[in-house]
């Protein structure tokens, strides 16, 4: 029996660190344990106070008129967000449109045929991990600077508000895309050079395809984020617009900029309609993230 013991020490001592479960917790590790599951209880619950105290106060508002009808300071009671919800498709459907290509072509770039030991793939790798933790109202300045460089006076217009969101997300879209890349087996690589394939034609048709379930998801929480942006779109000057956009270069609001202006009006009627607002961006971004969800487990391959 003591010539057994020894043996089954390290497989034990190997399958506690296999499965994570060790049964010898001291003091400090109950405690930290404690702390962790406290601090995680008191977020969820505290976010979960704060989403029903908004949909208790905007409950009166939940009606047709919040999506089909205009802002109005004269029926306050009736006032809508049609113009901030078309702008924000607006925004999101270009936003889309300038940083998804860009964003796949540059992780493709960076994983598959630029140089490691290249002094500038270094940088741009550098840039990228910090770029992804800058804080939106500093892409919202840069979005100034371009739209300047572009000869725009009235910078609160679709063109901008895109070009804004397109630069937040850009990092992340690049990230998770080369999240995706990389996940691809390097056999299928491989193979298809072996069969005489280029690297250009190994990449586009079997590198990408293969990511595509995980590019799709990065890219759709990218714009989950966007969606939800203020403080960019307010350096450009977005505005109270009372009409829906017709173009790159028409005037827009957006759902978070009406929000944004409406909660800290004087009147309750708008804070009410603010609080639903809040609401329905909120089932827009869950939706978002659900979508995102769904081609992750539809489409995810196990290799």
């Amino acid at each position: 029996m003591s010539l057994a013991s020894p043996a089954a020490s390290p497989a034990a001592a190997t399958a506690s660190i296999v499965t994570g479960k060790n049964r010898d917790r001291d003091l400090k590790s109950v405690l930290f344990l404690s702390v962790l599951w406290f601090s995680l209880f008191f977020g969820v619950m505290v976010l979960i106070v704060l989403i029903v105290d908004t949909a208790v106060e905007g409950a009166p508002r939940f009606d047709a008129a919040l999506v089909t009808e205009y802002q109005s300071r004269l029926r306050p009671e009736e006032t809508g967000f049609r113009a901030g919800i078309l702008g924000s498709a607006w925004l999101m459907v270009f936003t889309a449109a300038l940083a998804v290509p860009l964003g796949i072509a540059a992780a493709l770039y960076l994983e598959e045929f630029a140089g490691a030991k290249r002094w500038y793939n270094t940088l741009i790798e550098v840039s990228l991990q910090n770029l992804a933790a800058v804080p939106s109202v500093v892409y919202g300045m840069l979005a100034v600077g371009v739209m300047a460089l572009l000869s725009f006076t009235n910078k609160g217009v679709v063109l901008g508000g895109a070009v804004a969101l397109a630069l937040l997300i850009l990092p992340v879209i690049i990230i998770t895309t080369r999240e995706a890349v990389r996940a691809v087996p390097r056999d299928i690589r491989d193979g298809s050079l072996a069969l005489g394939a280029t690297v250009w034609q190994t990449t586009w048709r079997q590198t990408l395809p293969s990511a595509i379930p995980g590019i799709a998801t990065g890219t759709i929480l990218g714009l989950s984020r966007a969606i939800g942006e203020a403080a960019p779109l307010l350096l450009l000057g977005l505005g109270n617009v009372l009409f829906d956009p017709t173009g790159l270069t028409s005037p827009v609001t957006a759902l978070p900029m009406q929000i944004y202006t409406l909660a800290g009006d004087p009147k309750e009627e708008f804070r009410t309609a603010a609080a639903a607002a809040i609401i329905l961006l909120l089932v827009m971004i869950l939706a978002m993230n659900a979508i995102a969800i769904f081609i992750r487990n539809k489409f995810q391959r196990s290799w």
